[in-house]
């Protein structure tokens, strides 16, 4: 996750990545006898690029002890750019077994160069993502290649072990070919011993070509073209030229072997320290709700994030025991604790599989493969209420009725084995990114004004604020951003600096105040205006395909949530009949609300303006993005205007409603009123 590359950084920034060289070199051995290389392909006369692959070919093979992956590549160096890829690197998993070298060639003009007749593969254990907490034991064998040159074919051929140490014989992966490759010759090429061949699934744009034997499947392609997905289409239409493989005949199979390593993880020895702190939690209160959130805050607050993938422990989740011995676990150690805690409070309780990483959009189309995941949390399940506890992070995220995270497929792990679940897509109920500005110019138009800002930040945007500003002290936090800001264009004076985490809306706000210019544009006389900050929208894409695009492929765009709230104190002695602004709009377009809402009140002289979007609906179908696009020369994006023009009354276009200022309503609650009234969710 994003937030703990911040939190490592903070931590770790003054460490140093772990370099250590091994004794023993890769071997070099003759390729194996299950990979036929396919004949090089010629470079055309007219070639361009940096590089022409001659033969890129990757063999996956299927044994009773797991996997191994083997690559034959001829590479045409076309440009002195493309030097760099005598820079050879080969990484592994050691727990999975030895990687193999069998050939590093060079190929000029008829010539055959052995680089490995003079200069060897260094091995390297090379923790490169420390800073992001991971420690994943990965080995690393390079080499450079001398005296590569333009007009070169580089050939290497290598073989990796790929089968993961926690399921060995059990084999799941993909062969694919990117949606645009450099020119060339590709092979993919999935073989399996007898007894081992595994449930297969190419996608449509492969099925044509694959080459079936008795224990292979093998796709030639030369010079593969670019394939671009429809515009603006869901995440899942972009899976193409892909073979799946996976010996797990379906998702309940997974969830049930995964529930096993968690159960065994989670089983606590009887002589545990963390059976005492169980029953101390126990003590503390009767309430199962109170019990789970103290046990997740332990895990949180007292068992550090650090990623462990050393010695199998890739999917192996260490035990619960293990994990607060050593107080540093990555989620699957963290889950396993959580739930021998949850266990020892006799409250119902199991882990999720989840994706952190990325999209899981279409995984319900493919084979079960827990290489899809990335994350595991805990799910419990209190007085017919569902909690989601997730203890890799910070404490500040107590548990909820849905995931931090907005999954969309996530899989439970039972005994019985579990179906993949979607959860279901809602919009966001609380602006993710919110700006507050209060503008106090009674001074007049020529003096400064007094300002407050203030900056909401949700989701992974404020946890990761949180980690950066909770870092620090708040008389440093003060003086940082005094120093940075203090005498820029937007500030002249900043006069104080706070911060809070909101755990009820999960919000970081950071409010600053003091003294800056305001920019009243007009002549030098009487007449005025103003660009209200965060007023204006920029119009929406058009949302439409060529006739070569599927025309059923729904328009998809992520989920998203603003706000922007702006209250001027208007200038003394200036008359409220000569003050205006210009539209106002609420409008619906391609499944995105768009609202904007402006009033000026007399009572207390104030300009107030709103304005939010929100998407609705993160996929519409082609039909209504035709109607939309209809509409779409009507949408309004001028920017806020607050006008002063005496003697020239204006008329604001639009439906007016009350607009509650900055000081009189508490915009970071529950419910803002950003939104139309009928969008908005109920009073609590």
């Amino acid at each position: 996750m994003f937030w703990k590359s911040a939190i490592m950084a903070t931590l770790l920034a003054q460490s140093s990545l772990a370099l250590a060289q091994e004794a023993s070199a890769i071997p070099v051995v003759p390729a194996p006898a299950w990979a036929a290389p396919t004949e090089p392909l010629a470079v055309p006369d007219d070639v361009q690029g940096a590089i022409f692959l001659r033969r890129q070919n990757s063999f996956v093979h299927l044994t009773a002890e797991g996997h191994e992956l083997f690559t034959s590549q001829i590479i045409r160096v076309l440009q002195p750019q493309a030097l760099e890829i005598g820079n050879v690197a080969i990484a592994w998993n050691p727990a999975a077994g030895t990687a193999k070298v069998h050939k590093l060639v060079i190929h000029r003009r008829g010539a055959v160069i052995d680089v490995l007749a003079t200069t060897g593969f260094e091995i390297l254990r090379r923790e490169d993502q420390l800073e992001a907490a991971k420690l994943d034991g990965t080995l690393t064998a390079v080499l450079r290649v001398p005296d590569l040159r333009v007009g070169d074919d580089l050939e290497l051929e290598y073989t990796v072990p790929m089968n993961d140490p926690t399921l060995r014989e059990t084999s799941h992966g993909l062969l694919f070919i990117s949606p645009s490759p450099p020119p060339g010759r590709y092979l993919l090429d999935l073989s399996w011993e007898e007894g081992q061949k595994p449930r297969t699934r190419l996608t449509p744009d492969l099925a044509a070509l694959a080459e079936r034997g008795e224990n292979r499947i093998a796709l030639r392609i030369d010079n593969p073209p670019t394939i671009t997905p429809p515009r603006d289409a869901p995440p899942r239409y972009a899976w193409s030229r892909v073979l799946e493989f996976s010996d797990f005949p379906d998702w309940q199979a997974v969830s049930r072997r995964f529930h096993q390593l968690f159960a065994e993880a989670s089983t606590l020895a009887p002589d545990s320290p963390l059976h005492a702190e169980a029953a101390a939690i126990a003590a503390s209160t009767p309430d199962k709700l109170a019990q789970a959130e103290a046990a997740l805050e332990l895990v949180q607050q007292q068992v550090r994030y650090v990623y462990v993938g050393l010695n199998g422990g890739n999917f192996t989740p260490a035990d619960a025991d293990t994990t607060w011995q050593r107080r540093y676990g990555d989620c699957k150690g963290k889950t396993a604790m959580l739930l021998a805690l949850l266990a020892e409070l006799d409250i119902p309780a199991e882990a999720v599989l989840a994706n952190n990483g990325g999209t899981t959009d279409g995984l319900d189309q493919r084979l079960a493969n827990p290489g899809m995941f990335d994350h595991v949390l805990v799910r419990a399940h209190i007085g017919g209420k569902t909690l989601w506890l997730d203890g890799t992070l910070p404490d500040v995220i107590d548990g909820r009725a849905e995931p931090f995270l907005p999954y969309e497929w996530v899989l439970p792990l039972s005994a019985k084995g579990s179906a993949l679940e979607r959860l279901p897509e809602k919009p966001f109920a609380l602006p993710q990114v919110m700006e507050l500005y209060e503008i106090d110019a009674t001074a007049g138009f020529d003096a400064p004004a007094r300002w407050t800002r203030t900056t909401v930040l949700r989701g992974i945007q404020g946890l990761q604020s949180h980690v950066q500003f909770s870092a620090i002290s708040a008389g440093q936090l003060e003086a940082t951003l005094k120093s940075q800001l203090a005498g820029s264009a937007a500030w002249d004076t900043v006069d104080s600096v706070k911060y809070r985490y909101d755990r009820a809306t999960q919000a970081a706000i950071l409010t600053i105040t003091g003294t800056g210019p305001v920019d009243w544009e007009g002549n030098e006389g009487e007449e005025r205006f103003l660009r209200l900050p965060g007023g204006g929208f920029n119009p929406p894409s058009r949302r439409q395909r060529s006739g070569a695009e599927a025309e059923d492929v729904p328009f998809f765009q992520q989920p998203e949530y603003t706000r922007y709230v702006t209250t001027v104190r208007l200038p003394e002695g200036t008359q409220m009949a000569d003050w205006g602004f210009n539209t106002v709009f609420d409008t619906l377009l391609y499944g995105e609300v768009y609202y904007r809402m402006m009033e000026l009140r007399e009572a207390d002289r104030t300009l107030r303006l709103v304005r939010g979007n929100r998407v609705e609906q993160s996929e519409i179908t082609p039909a209504k993005a035709e109607r939309d696009n209809g509409r779409l020369e009507d949408f309004d994006n001028s920017m806020a205007i607050l006008s002063y023009d005496p003697g020239n009354i204006g008329e604001p276009w639009g439906t007016l409603k009350k607009v509650p200022s900055t000081f009189e309503f508490d915009w970071t609650g529950d419910n803002p009123p950003c939104l139309p009234a009928d969008m908005l969710a109920p009073p609590k």
